[in-house]
Order: structure tokens, then sequence, then C-alpha cells
């Protein structure tokens, strides 16, 4: 007879465990191919764990359905390796509580053997699109990023007019972005790698225009200039903050630290175009 505080906690894994069953079977749908086979096994992995669990406690348990639906929105928006890979993170916090019973559960040590190895190989077998040109979305979103807020705070002390402010933004972003896409078309097909230039070019380019028209936004929105740059600024610190937690998700990055420095790039140069157009208004003797 298995005490009653063990048997709540097997539950819980119970749990987990056909969540993580159901979240995998409907990645598997939305997939194709060898990502959908790879997902079918994940799910039949999760299942098997879960019915091992359930020869001790006895008892069926119901999945978390919430987790369920953010799972597979999350791939819809991001990708089948993002939603995987944010699943696994939490399967690794739960480890920690799964070693604590391993020694009266036998089974437990297998399970965490599985987790821990199992899934991980099979995780590398997903091979998708977008994140192949993830360098390429990284380019466009951190080239917006840092050089559309240093030119949106210059402009904003230099000409001290919102739609002003807002017009320059939006033709100086999409000038930069056509930019951007074209130099990185050039540089895919120099390479001549697994990359198709005018895909790369794509993305680079929609991640580009994307952030432009985040950033220049709050221009048209509001009539104080700086109430503008205020917002926009904080525009940029949620573009940079889902940015890098989407990269520190399928790259195994560290986040607090790439956030740290791409907040302090972004920001630093803001700052540094905001006082040149300060000094530039104040030697050239510019009134409103």
């Amino acid at each position: 007879m298995l005490d009653p505080s063990l048997v709540e906690k097997l539950l819980g894994f119970q749990r987990n465990e056909i969540t993580e069953y159901h979240v995998y079977r409907g990645l598997a749908r939305l997939a194709k191919g060898q990502n959908a086979a790879v997902l079918e096994r994940l799910a039949e992995e999760e299942l098997g764990h879960y019915r091992s669990l359930a020869s001790y406690t006895h008892q069926e348990v119901n999945p978390r359905r919430w987790r369920i639906f953010l799972y597979r929105l999350a791939a819809r928006v991001f990708g089948l390796t993002f939603a995987i890979k944010l699943m696994e993170a939490g399967e690794r916090g739960a480890e920690g509580a799964y070693a604590e019973v391993a020694g009266k559960i036998p089974e437990l040590e297998k399970i965490m053997a599985d987790e821990t190895g199992h899934e991980a190989s099979l995780v590398e077998l997903i091979d998708e699109e977008r994140l192949g040109y993830l360098s390429s979305m990284v380019l466009g979103v951190n080239d917006a990023l840092v050089e559309l807020t240093g030119a949106l705070a210059g402009f904003t002390f230099a000409l001290q007019s919102s739609s002003l402010v807002g017009l320059s933004g939006l033709i100086t972003g999409v000038a930069a972005s056509l930019s951007m896409a074209a130099s990185e078309y050039l540089s895919a097909k120099s390479e001549r790698g697994p990359k198709a230039p005018l895909r790369a070019a794509l993305y680079t380019g929609i991640a580009y225009v994307f952030t432009v028209i985040l950033l220049v936004f709050p221009f048209f929105l509001f009539s104080s200039p700086y109430a503008a740059l205020g917002l926009a600024l904080a525009d940029a610190l949620v573009v940079i903050a889902a940015f890098t937690f989407f990269m520190a998700v399928v790259r195994d990055l560290g986040y607090r630290r790439t956030l740290v420095e791409m907040v302090a790039i972004s920001m630093g140069v803001a700052l540094v175009s905001f006082l040149i157009g300060w000094l530039l208004r104040a030697a050239l003797g510019i009134e409103a």
C-alpha cells in the first residue's frame, strides 16, 4: 500500500505525462512527414510513462487542457521546435520532483532516463524552415531595433513633431528594410549554403518591416513626440524580450544575459542618438 502523499505526487506526474501525450499528438497533426513521425514517437513514449505510473496509483487523471491549448498555439505561431523545447524545459524543471521519489518507484528511473535522453535526441530530428532561417530573422529584428530606436530618438528632439518623426521613421525604416533584404539575398547567394537566397531575404525583410511598424505606430497615435517616443521604446523592449525568449528557447541560450545585452545596445544607441539630435538642434539654432 503506497503512502497517500506518494500517491498524490504520482498522480501529478501522471497528469504531466498525459498532458504531454495530448500535446505531442496535437503537434503531430500540424506537422508533415518526418516531423509528424517524430512527434508520434514522442507521444507514444509519454503515454507509456502515464501507463507505468497508473499501474501504481490505479487511477486515471485528466490532462491539463489549458497547457495543451497554449503549446499548440505556440507551435502555430513560433513553430514546432519552439513548442517542444519549451515543454522540455518545463520537464527539466520537474526532474527534481521525480528524483525525490525515484528510489521508491523503480519505473521512475526509466522515465527520467527517457525524458533526459530519448526525447532530447528526438527533438534534434525536428527540422523546420523558420529555424533554418532564424539568423535572417535575427538580423532583421536586431538591425531594426538598433537603427530605428536610435533614428526615432534623434528625430524626436531634432524635429519635435509627431507626424514628421513618424513619417521620417517610416521612410527610413522601409528603405532600410529593402536594403537589408537585398544584402541578405546577396550574402546567402554568395555563401551557397542551405538557405535559399530569396527566402532568406524575405525573412529578413518581413522581420524588419514588422519591427518598423511597431516602433513607428505611436508617432501617428500621439500628438506629443516625447510620449510617442516613450511608447516606441516600450514597444522595443517588448520586442526584445519576446524575440530573446524565442532565441533562448530554440538555441538553448542564457535568456537573462542575452536580454541585458540587447536592451543595453538598443537603449544605448537611442540615448546617444537623442543627445546628437539635441546637440545638432542647439548648434544650428533651430527652434520649434
